[in-house]
């Protein structure tokens, strides 16, 4: 029935469209800047090639009209892209092309005009791709089917790009260039924060204008957050294995617009219309004081491996744009385990990347990015290099130099697990301090030393190539595996609502459900619950290094022990904002957490430690004691059962100045930890003993009374708990 519909369009389009031929004007136009640009009078087209004997731009005169209105041969090449202007084109215009060149997918050319296909360049993707055999460049099913060539039309099954209008009065905005070390993040993503969420207008739940309603902003200010990193924003596909499951690509991690903000996060659905309001949260956050980082995915796209549909860079020049099998460039390589990986050793796909990060910059106002799989980015050949040109060019670029760049430093190749072993310009996603606090919290041993190096910003990974305590960002939990609340409350995945029988996901949890598997009503085991959920917040916002939130951990959210929720585009990702008492008291921790954090400089240090007096000093900056009081000595690390020790932070001896020059001086703490299941007599220094108890998560809303030390000498420090005792300086009240 489909076809049918699509060749009754042909049938009575022919004529108009063959008539609107002769009123439009068609000049030569020029090579750069690649993509459709409109100057206020017209719109030149352009497009990399190296390999097409032909492009065809298409102009749509809408979405649901597969039929082009106009079918334009380019007739310009210069450098190998192929260009034209036409004069009187603009916002919001519709448009695709078609590439013609040789079908011989053995020698990596996969070229067939009859698959329509996205510009790579588009600023604005009107609609998403419908699923269907239509799609694939070969005929399915056949014997050596992608080696086949399909001839049927996929204009119908195709979204359209949009010229897009660029103006927008952004109010002197401009990026906020907040110091790592004053960095706060919380990840999420645009549609979970708000889909339910009861103080944001229904039409604009899961959208940029929902994540920028005042409600919103007004939470994660009042929480402390200063900056949001959304999941991939970039327009993506969903995959065919997902479609046929009835399921959808919810995370976005399968992009095909490197330049396009998804329209299904659009509360207006008109066509480009997504520009105009990821522009206006961009600029509401920053009013707030909040950048805006993205989370974006060059490493592959979304046109899978050969067996994958043509949608966009295979049909254009696949052997430019993607890394082949070198003794078969029939298949590819790939780096992701998402079919493909992006050929960085050539130079025009190394421009896209680059074109892509200035654009979000300048045009949209970002002030950074993380880079999914960022290992695969460093693979020109098949090792991973991280003197890459793709990195010695971000090194050189004045605009990508100068933004917050993080890398989640590992993909699924040989050799890809490379943390700690980034450029000095990025920071870098610390697996290890995920993997050793985890493991630490539910007792495994042996950890002690290196929960040390994590709990004081990994100089270990990060001092010997000149780097600070803000190269790591420390987290917990991220969108990928548990929430905090599932850590405690589940020893094994549950993911059957993917459909995979349970096989997606990673087994390596380190989690522990305190004792029973799933949720409870046992008193003491959602006491412990809660008391290990403290004791994660406290150590992940009281380290060196820059705290990644998990966005809805502060609520308790849970996915209900799926660890890969990916797929699951409803309230099991979706944040429940239906708050009870301890959904409260976790909000109101994190809070205090965060505000500790903010208020003491001790806790978000430039440089590394040193353990040493500083001159004039009669204390070192950090000392580390054992439960006696005493001093740890290198025995002491040694003992694989040790699971308490104390961190007394001198803020008289932080040795640092701020940015006016002046001498950084707080308060001392002592950060009591104790990953053991029976509690711990510690003894109290000297210089802490008439201090106070600012958090101890057995207890987790002081009162004033329950401030006080009780006795200046010892402190009871329970099982799986952490404590923080402070001594005001004596300069303050």
């Amino acid at each position: 029935m489909v076809h049918n519909l699509l060749f009754e369009y042909i049938f009575t389009s022919i004529v108009l469209r063959r008539r609107g031929m002769s009123d439009l004007k068609i000049w030569p136009g020029k090579p750069f800047p690649l993509g459709a640009t409109w100057d206020g009078h017209g719109t030149n087209f352009s497009l990399f090639s190296e390999h097409a004997t032909g492009v065809q731009l298409l102009l749509f005169e809408s979405p649901e009209n597969p039929v082009p209105e106009h079918e334009i041969w380019l007739k310009e090449r210069t450098a190998r892209v192929w260009h034209c202007y036409l004069p009187g084109i603009k916002p919001p215009q519709l448009y695709a092309y078609r590439v013609t060149g040789p079908y011989e997918p053995e020698r990596g050319h996969r070229f067939n005009p009859h698959k329509v296909l996205l510009d790579p360049y588009a600023k604005a993707i009107a609609g998403t791709f419908m699923w269907d055999n239509v799609l694939l460049g070969y005929k399915p099913n056949s014997r050596n089917e992608d080696l086949s060539f399909d001839k049927r039309d996929s204009s119908l099954f195709v979204p359209k790009c949009v010229v897009t209008d660029t103006w927008f009065d952004w109010e002197e905005d401009r990026l906020l260039r907040r110091p790592w070390n004053e960095t706060i993040i919380y990840e999420t993503h645009v549609k979970g924060l708000t889909a339910q969420h009861p103080d944001v207008d229904e039409s604009q739940r899961g959208t940029y204008e929902g994540l920028a309603s005042p409600r919103v902003i007004e939470y994660l200010v009042k929480l402390g957050i200063t900056a949001v990193e959304l999941l991939p924003i970039h327009h993506h596909a969903i995959d065919r294995s997902l479609y046929e499951r009835g399921l959808t690509n919810y995370w976005g991690y399968n992009t095909i617009g490197f330049f396009a903000p998804d329209c299904r996060f659009s509360s207006s659905g008109n066509q480009g219309e997504q520009v105009r309001e990821f522009k206006h949260m961009v600029k509401t956050f920053h009013k707030a004081g909040i950048e805006v980082i993205l989370d974006v995915v060059y490493n592959h796209t979304a046109e899978g491996d050969q067996r994958g549909p043509t949608l966009c860079f295979r049909g254009i020049d696949n052997k430019a744009y993607y890394q082949l099998d070198p003794n078969n460039m029939r298949y590819y390589m790939d780096f992701s385990g998402c079919g493909t990986s992006l050929r960085m050793a050539h130079p025009h796909v190394t421009q896209l990347i680059m074109d892509s990060l200035r654009y979000w910059v300048l045009e949209m106002h970002v002030d950074g990015f993380r880079f999914d799989l960022a290992s695969a980015l460093a693979r020109e050949f098949f090792e991973v290099d991280k003197l890459a040109t793709f990195f010695d060019i971000i090194q050189q670029d004045p605009v990508i130099s100068q933004v917050k760049l993080i890398a989640e430093p590992w993909d699924i190749g040989t050799g890809g697990y490379q943390v700690g072993n980034f450029p000095p310009l990025w920071t870098e996603w610390n697996g290890k301090y995920r993997d050793t606090v985890r493991s630490f919290w539910k007792g495994d041993e042996n950890l002690l030393g290196d929960l040390a190096y994590r709990l004081t910003g990994s100089s270990d990974l990060y001092k010997d190539d000149g780097r600070k305590p803000f190269a790591s960002i420390n987290f917990v939990t991220s969108h990928d595996g548990f929430t905090l609340h599932d850590l405690v409350t589940y020893n094994a995945k549950h993911n059957e609502d993917n459909k995979e029988n349970n096989r997606d996901g990673s087994n390596d949890n380190r989690s522990w459900n305190s004792g029973i598997e799933g949720d409870t009503d046992d008193k003491n085991i959602n006491n412990l619950r809660m008391r290990r959920k403290m004791n994660f917040l406290a150590t992940l916002l009281l380290s060196q290094g820059v705290p990644m939130i998990l966005g809805g951990d502060e609520i308790d959210r849970t996915q209900r022990g799926n660890n890969n929720v990916y797929c699951q585009d409803n309230d099991v990702s979706w944040y429940d904002w239906d708050l009870d008492d301890e959904k409260r008291q976790m909000l109101a921790f994190t809070r205090f957490c965060i505000r500790i954090r903010q208020e003491h400089p001790i806790f978000r240090k430039r440089r590394f430690f040193k353990g040493i007096k500083p001159p004039g000093k009669e204390i070192k900056d950090i000392t580390w004691l054992r439960q006696d009081g005493r001093e740890m000595t290198s025995r002491d690390w040694k003992q694989a059962t040790m699971h308490t020790v104390g961190i007394l932070f001198s803020g008289e001896a932080i040795d640092e100045i701020d940015s006016q020059g002046q001498t950084v001086q707080d308060d001392t703490f002592l950060l009591l930890i104790n990953g053991a299941g029976e509690p711990v007599d510690f003894r109290l220094p000297d210089v802490i003993q008439s201090g106070e108890i600012l958090i101890y998560t057995c207890v987790p809303e002081l009162n004033e009374s329950e401030r006080q030390i009780k006795d200046p000498r010892r402190f009871i420090l329970e099982g799986y708990s952490l404590a923080l005792l402070r001594k005001k300086r004596k300069d303050t009240d």
